[in-house]
């Protein structure tokens, strides 16, 4: 399974980006695509994640209502669509696989992407 991050780069506060995960290698309608981040010194977070099969979606609290997972199942992508961005939502993000445990921590995943910089300015 292979995972390929990209999409960020440099946005002004209040602004959008998207970012994409594009999946390969594997079959996927079981997995839970993860998104992660992680700010300078600090530890990864949890930011949400998808159910590959069904499409249910999951947040973290300080995310919810500007951030929205989705999935492209005929590119195998899945993408992360950040509104009203801050400059606390700087971060490398990374997008991750799993097939079991607990979708909200990153113990539960298996494979990851490279990860991709996302900086918000004031």
């Amino acid at each position: 399974v292979q995972l390929q991050a990209s999409g960020g780069g440099l946005v002004q506060a209040g602004g959008s980006l998207r970012v994409s995960c594009a999946a390969s290698g594997g079959t996927f309608s079981n997995s839970r695509i993860g998104w992660f981040r992680q700010a300078p010194g600090k530890e990864r977070e949890f930011v949400g994640a998808i159910r590959w099969n069904g499409g249910s979606t999951y947040y973290a609290d300080s995310v919810k209502g500007r951030f929205t997972i989705s999935r492209d199942n005929a590119k195998n992508t899945v993408y992360l669509q950040m509104n009203s961005l801050k400059p606390e939502d700087t971060a490398v993000y990374y997008c991750a696989a799993a097939y079991s445990g607990s979708i909200f921590s990153d113990a539960g995943y298996n494979y990851w992407g490279q990860g991709t910089l996302v900086t918000v300015s004031s």
